[in-house]
């Protein structure tokens, strides 16, 4: 039997904050949450000093870090990505791909279960996010328009034959066969998200009614009202303010969406719908300066500047070189999220949206002891991964 006892911080937990309180972890498992002191005989202490001790941080959208990129296909690239969001308090993760060969796919699926079982240093590699390629041409952003196509039967049964690893996939609707898809997807026990994808209301109702219960990255390569023939239509952004019950997430690395749109989606969907994601590449956690978006071998070139990596003509950007802490900590500066608002729309509101949050994303007894430590700053201390500290500043 192992026990860890976090001491002498101030505990996050869904409804308060716990002064002065304390985490007790046994064999990996949260024991206790509360006030101190508890002290019980032959356990390893950690002292919080005073910083905050937070769920670990859930990112159930990500593309690499560190340099690496999911998508190069080697065990190497998973677990050096997942270590290097380690270290900015992400304990928990869902490696996405990008519109890519069906050949790569299949290799990255048999690569991550590989990993899967190797990785001792990094965050938890959760399962599998597909993003594409079933996307509109006319929002593929920085998706390579190569591998962009209609949802086929035939390629999408075989490609979930695959791995039984996906979690989410994320795909247009109002393609042909969308529909189909979703149901496809839904009796897998699989969330189809909305994605790149010029949908209108009417389109993104019949979505909903068929499974498309969330949307990735909102306001991202989504559509907004538009003109058909002078007549004005929703788009997938009113809608998803429509839907009560519609998720979102939200890239709040304080370029992609300004000031307003963070105020603004908090005020509407609130923090229990709306998931705070990084999209990170590769230059995630590193300086900026050109580098490849997707596999080194069939990947895009783009270029790192102003705190976001964009397409070298400048028309889009090609994912976030975001982390977690920085996520967080916008929310709360631009948009005045409070603390526990902004700390549950990155770790219990991810964790109920892909259906982890019986054991995941929040500090309660028997769950996982995935804890992060972070100061007033949200730089973080320190990274637990099921009760094994894998990060510590000094």
């Amino acid at each position: 039997m192992s026990l860890l006892l976090i001491y002498n911080g101030k505990v996050i937990t869904p409804c308060r904050l716990i002064d002065n309180g304390c985490v007790l972890v046994k064999d990996g498992v949260i024991e206790y949450v509360g006030a101190g002191p508890v002290e019980p005989e032959y356990c390893e202490k950690m002292d919080a000093k005073g910083n905050y001790i937070s769920p670990g941080f859930i990112d159930i959208h990500l593309h690499g870090g560190g340099g690496h990129d999911f998508m190069d296909g080697t065990v190497e690239a998973y677990l050096g990505a997942a270590e290097a969001h380690a270290k900015f308090g992400t304990t928990s993760i869902v490696p996405t791909s990008l519109t890519s060969t069906n050949e790569e796919l299949k290799n990255t699926f048999e690569v991550f279960k590989k990993a899967r079982g190797k990785n001792v240093n990094g965050a938890n590699l959760l399962g599998l996010h597909l993003e594409g390629p079933y996307f509109s041409m006319a929002q593929k952003g920085a998706q390579d328009p190569r591998y962009i196509r209609n949802p086929r039967p035939e390629e999408y049964m075989e490609i979930l034959s695959w791995s039984d690893d996906i979690i989410r996939w994320s795909a247009a609707p109002e393609l042909d066969g969308a529909m189909d898809f979703a149901r496809a997807l839904r009796k897998r026990g699989i969330l189809p998200s909305i994605a790149h994808s010029d949908a209108i209301y009417e389109q993104v109702l019949e979505a909903f009614e068929n499974g498309f219960t969330h949307v990735t990255h909102l306001y991202s390569a989504t559509s907004m009202v538009k003109r058909i023939n002078a007549y004005r239509y929703a788009g997938i952004v009113e809608s998803a303010y429509l839907f009560d019950n519609m998720t979102v997430e939200i890239i709040a690395d304080g370029v992609h969406l300004p000031a307003s749109l963070l105020k603004l989606v908090y005020k509407i969907k609130g923090p229990g719908k709306t998931a705070l994601v990084t999209d990170s590449m590769r230059a995630a956690g590193m300086g900026e300066g050109e580098t490849i978006l997707g596999s080194l071998k069939n990947g895009q070139r783009v270029i790192v500047e102003d705190g976001v990596a964009k397409l070298p003509d400048r028309t889009a950007f090609a994912g976030s070189v975001a982390t977690a802490d920085r996520l967080v900590r916008t929310v709360m500066k631009l948009a005045g999220v409070s603390l526990c608002d902004a700390v549950t729309m990155m770790t219990l509101t991810p964790a109920e949206i892909i259906g982890v949050d019986d054991r995941k994303g929040s500090l309660v007894k028997g769950k996982d002891a995935d804890i992060v430590i972070f100061d007033e700053n949200v730089d973080v201390k320190a990274t637990i991964v099921g009760g094994r500290v894998i990060f510590k500043k000094d």
